[in-house]
């Protein structure tokens, strides 16, 4: 029984970033970004994809490298990978995404039969999870966590995205975690005021919400419960790209264990401090720099 799977397409991003004359490409998708946070606080994690013939051999060497279970993953010899074109502003607050090619989605018949976890993540990244495989998925997990953006991703005939509405709320009634951006919430629920938005989300039976605010931190709503947690000032922020998935691959590696939420929110601002100091999912630190600065965020809650 694996501790945490990630179900989403994997893709590969082509990231270019100011003051570098040439894009880089790289192994993406919110599954991997998760996983990789997850392993380095040892958990046990596996991922449930499609990908395309034009997949990266050495991409599926460095996940099993890492210790990610890759035999949910799926590979359609003639179909492409989903593959996005990330264009940063200069001061990477922004950016321009451009879906260039879609992997076909994930059914029911690809998901494992003997599938059990502690945690199943939902991530899609372009429309790729259905409410019926999330409604199976259901009963393969003790906790069954979602993260909407591929659902609410809005594509243009040249591919690129705009946030639309979640047509299909019914996955709301099955999860146990949301997590997201805070213009995703707005998305998903059609409400501005962030309070509101977040109340909207827990009527559904949704016990955790997660709200990811890059340099401002997070907001985690447990039931009647609102923690603001601050985010640790990275060394140099080098690729903002998959933040705020380390934080839920971190939340998640700890609340698996039963550690209390707002320890695992710590650690999830501690992974999403690492990963955005090198360029992709190439940099995550160790678990040690992990807890390390997990515990000076949690000191300076309890001095303030």
């Amino acid at each position: 029984m694996h501790d945490i799977v990630s179900v989403g397409h994997l893709c590969i991003d082509s990231i270019s970033l100011p003051n570098k004359d040439t894009p880089f490409i790289v192994l993406g998708g919110s599954a991997t970004y998760a996983s990789f946070a997850a392993r380095r606080l040892d958990a046990r994690v596996a991922v449930v994809s499609k990908v395309g013939g034009d997949f990266p051999s050495a991409y599926l060497w460095w996940l099993r490298q890492e210790g990610v279970d890759l035999s949910g993953v799926l590979k359609v010899e003639d179909a492409p990978t989903t593959r996005f074109e990330l264009k940063y502003s200069s001061n990477l607050s922004d950016r321009v995404l451009q879906l260039k090619s879609k992997a076909p989605p994930i059914t029911v018949a690809d998901l494992p039969t003997s599938l059990k976890a502690g945690i199943i993540h939902i991530a899609p990244i372009a429309s790729e999870v259905s409410f019926e495989v999330a409604e199976s998925l259901r009963s393969s997990a003790d906790i069954l966590s979602f993260d909407p953006q591929g659902l609410v991703r809005v594509f243009s005939e040249n591919g690129t995205v705009t946030l639309g509405r979640l047509t299909d709320k019914r996955v709301l009634s099955l999860i146990d975690i949301y997590k997201s951006s805070l213009s995703e919430l707005q998305a998903v629920t059609g409400v501005s005021d962030v309070s509101s938005a977040i109340k909207s989300i827990h009527a559904h039976g949704v016990r955790i919400v997660i709200i990811t605010l890059g340099v401002n931190g997070a907001i985690v709503s447990v039931e009647d419960t609102v923690h603001e947690v601050p985010a640790y000032k990275s060394q140099k922020v080098v690729d903002p790209t998959g933040a705020g998935d380390a934080f839920i691959g971190g939340f998640l590696a700890e609340y698996v264990r039963g550690e209390d939420c707002s320890w695992c929110a710590y650690i999830g601002s501690a992974a999403a401090s690492l990963v955005v100091e090198g360029i992709g999912p190439t940099f995550f630190g160790d678990q040690g720099e992990i807890y390390k600065r997990a515990r000076l965020l949690c000191e300076k809650e309890i001095r303030e």
